[in-house]
């Protein structure tokens, strides 16, 4: 095929070791310099947007996404491990203690809950009992009723709590 460049005039030979669409003078592609021009408005000359890869911003989207699955989804993992499904494991009824004084109205409350549940528990008189009182400092109590079940405690009257803690054991 006779060539001959538009921009330099160099007519192509046979022996030429430059690309069919290349000068090999002045090394302008043939085709570039006898097409038209493009169009003003075009900007981009290479491949498409939409067929380049998005890069590392993609994969970084996609770990974001996995770590806010992973994070905002722990508690659904934990609820196997709540004290109420632990309980409902064992079969037996875990220690329960109670904080309490004679006197007081919570504590009572607290009395007559265990009793028509069927609930046992040992109660510790913290104006009777030094080692009691001692105890019930270390838990935190600045109040009564304060009652342990197991590993958790509980300060003052908390019904939903107890029932939510000593569930699998109440009577219905």
């Amino acid at each position: 095929m006779s060539r001959i460049c538009p921009h330099c005039n160099y007519a192509r030979q046979a022996t030429d070791s430059a690309p069919d669409w290349q000068c090999p003078s002045c090394e302008k592609a043939y085709v570039k310099a006898s097409a038209p021009l493009p169009p003003e408005n075009l900007v981009q000359y290479g491949p498409n947007a939409e067929t380049r890869s998005a890069g590392p911003g993609k994969w970084l989207l996609i770990l974001i996404a996995f770590g806010a699955a992973f994070w905002f989804g722990r508690p659904l993992l934990q609820q196997g491990s709540t004290p109420q499904a632990m309980a409902a494991a064992s079969t037996e009824q875990p220690e329960v203690v109670l904080y309490a004084t004679s006197w007081c109205g919570y504590c009572k409350m607290t009395r007559e809950f265990f009793a028509a549940n069927g609930i046992r528990y040992r109660e510790e008189d913290i104006e009777q009992s030094s080692t009691a009182l001692q105890q019930h400092k270390k838990l935190g109590g600045n109040g009564v009723p304060l009652i342990v079940i197991g590993d958790e405690v509980v300060k003052g009257w908390n019904e939903q709590s107890l029932r939510q803690l000593l569930g699998p054991w109440m009577r219905s």
